[in-house]
């Protein structure tokens, strides 16, 4: 948590190009630089976006594929319990180039819903536990 905390300190520093420790002084202008940028504010509404999208999609999907599961007596029904709990057990960033390579080879553009199914597929698996335990 030190990085965070170093980041948290020199967002009021007075100082605009150096990093000086002990601080020179404290101000709360960046905060406000920051949020006049429309750049900034374009992100965040993306980022809900991203988020509210996802995780409708992970809630359905989640809850279809656990009743599919829990409901049913079939061959492979291990096998696709392991599918799905697979993007947790990797790491992120596998996960993460595995489906960018895979929807390249699709040949599907990056873009807006490729962010909303990566982040689905990953709270796909934190429903699916859920539900599982329920």
């Amino acid at each position: 948590h030190i990085p965070i905390l170093i980041i948290i300190m020199y967002a009021f520093s007075t100082d605009e190009k150096t990093f000086q420790f002990p601080l020179p002084g404290f101000t709360t202008k960046w905060f406000g630089v920051a949020w006049e940028r429309n750049d900034i504010w374009d992100a965040i509404a993306l980022s809900t976006q991203v988020a509210t999208v996802s995780t409708i999609i992970a809630i359905f999907l989640g809850t279809l594929a656990t009743l599919a599961v829990y409901r049913s007596q079939f061959f492979g029904k291990e096998v696709v319990s392991f599918l799905v709990i697979l993007p947790i057990a990797l790491p992120g960033i596998v996960t993460g180039i595995s489906l960018r390579s895979a929807m390249s080879l699709f040949g599907i553009p990056f873009s807006t819903w490729t962010i909303v199914i990566a982040h689905a597929t990953f709270c796909i698996v934190t429903v699916y536990n859920n539900v599982l335990a329920r």
